[in-house]
């Protein structure tokens, strides 16, 4: 009998919220789905299927086929995306940089000294770098969604930039097709090169959003040790907290965070629950007294029996919620995504038509 699971993946090398909608439909296409929903600013998808007919790795084979990637491990999912996160930051960061170091003087030469000999040939050389080196990413993206027969706000930067640079290279090298016609030939390889270094400046500033918003689990999640010590055999084993087991008994030293929801066998001491509670004033702990997950021994040393361990404990509980609700959409949003889906079509139709 087949079982409906829910889950919530990073996602990887979304761009905007055609990006989105994209994984959303490659994923409602997949046998065993119920339910599937994308959300940008936590750059995840939230997911109910039936865990005989689909896999995990089938979900990622399928989303790593439209131009993405979702991190399916169960183990550091969340630190190997805040990973992916700031690597992308820092190279989108750098990227924009670059990209100004260019615009800057091509728009010098295009408002100001537009009139020096060989200004269209020095416009095109600081075009280049641009278009080729910070701007590549555009191009990749689109094409690689036009041999899917889609498109997205990457198709519309590709399309728009690469006509503007093209149309100002035939210009430069062959302006007497249009003087011959008694017109002037006009270059725009500062609009090329400006539209993709505002919108690497706009991804960036997103970029440093949705890193704010993921600033409480990231907070919560630091809450959580990476290790605990266990009584095995009358010694003690340092072990990582995915090999923990319920029934285990974990040693808590003081200033140490606990690394299971348990209760005291041996030992007292005074507890900070202020993550779970709110409250400054440490607990006093004794025999048979529950802790918790996350919280930290103060004082006395003394011997924990697990009783929830893993994604099981209170904190990791309140992780999941806190993602859950960050992955959840308004309604407001559906429509906005249904509009998103089929905004870039609308354009390029429009534009063909005029």
């Amino acid at each position: 009998m087949s079982k409906i699971e829910k889950k919530t993946f990073p996602v990887l090398n979304m761009h905007c919220a055609g990006c989105a909608t994209n994984v959303e439909r490659t994923i409602k296409k997949l046998p065993g789905i119920s339910d599937a929903s994308v959300n940008l600013a936590a750059n995840t998808l939230s997911v109910a299927y039936e865990n005989d007919k689909l896999t995990p790795g089938e979900m990622r084979a399928a989303v790593l086929a439209a131009g993405y990637d979702l991190i399916v491990e169960e183990e550091n999912k969340q630190e190997r995306q805040q990973e992916e996160q700031q690597k992308h930051y820092q190279s989108l960061k750098k990227r924009v940089i670059g990209a100004w170091i260019f615009s800057v003087p091509m728009l010098l030469l295009a408002m100001v000294f537009m009139h020096l000999p060989y200004a269209n040939v020095l416009m095109l050389v600081l075009s280049v770098p641009v278009l080729v080196l910070f701007g590549r990413s555009f191009y990749v993206n689109a094409l690689k969604q036009a041999k899917l027969g889609r498109s997205n706000m990457d198709t519309l930067v590709a399309l728009s930039t690469a006509i503007a640079f093209l149309f100002s290279l035939f210009n430069t090298f062959f302006p007497e097709f249009w003087y011959n016609r008694g017109l002037e030939p006009h270059v725009y390889y500062e609009a090329a090169t400006v539209i993709i270094a505002f919108v690497l400046t706009g991804k960036l500033m997103e970029e440093r959003a949705k890193g704010n918003t993921s600033a409480a689990i990231r907070k919560l999640m630091g809450l959580q040790p990476k290790t605990a010590r266990v009584l095995r055999n009358g010694k003690e084993e340092e072990v990582t907290i995915a090999e923990l087991q319920v029934n285990d008994l974990v040693v808590v030293r003081p200033g140490e965070q606990i690394p299971v929801d348990g209760i005291l066998t041996d030992g007292d001491s005074f507890v900070d629950e202020s993550m779970i509670s709110g409250e400054p004033v440490p607990v006093e702990k004794k025999t048979d007294d529950k802790v918790l997950a996350g919280t930290i021994n103060q004082k006395g040393s003394f011997v924990i029996k697990a009783l929830q361990v893993g994604k099981h404990t209170v904190l990791a509980r309140i992780i999941s919620m806190v993602q859950e609700a960050q992955g959840s959409k308004a309604p407001v949003q559906r429509i906005v995504d249904q509009i998103t889906g089929i905004f870039v079509p609308v354009v390029l139709g429009i534009s063909l038509l005029t």
